[in-house]
């Protein structure tokens, strides 16, 4: 039988890229230095195929390209202010009812 799991995130989808920033965050002191031996051309061949070969031994989740900024109240992808982390429609939503501190929708 399957049991439900309840957790804090919206969606799976938040929760997938939760994980992956833990995972990017683990790793991302050797990967910086792993690819800074591999693009340095002043380095022996056989030393930068070696970095490569490293760098691609890491798991794939630990590239920071991965990585989608969220909303952080539904978890969409797109259309999200930067200054507070939220979706263009539930930022406008919230800023109607005066929910948003120091924000004031402009009505002429």
């Amino acid at each position: 039988s399957v049991i439900p799991c309840r957790t804090k995130y919206v969606d799976w989808r938040m929760l997938r890229d939760v994980k992956r920033r833990r995972v990017v965050k683990e790793y991302a002191q050797e990967r910086l230095h792993l690819n800074v031996l591999h693009y340095n051309t002043l380095l022996p061949k056989d030393l930068r195929a070696s970095a490569k070969e490293t760098v691609a031994a890491l798991p794939t989740d630990s590239c920071i390209t991965k990585l989608h900024k969220r909303c952080i109240l539904t978890s969409r992808p797109r259309g999200r202010f930067r200054k507070f982390r939220m979706s263009r429609i539930i930022w406008r939503h919230l800023a109607d009812y005066n929910q948003i501190s120091g924000v004031e929708r402009a009505m002429w």
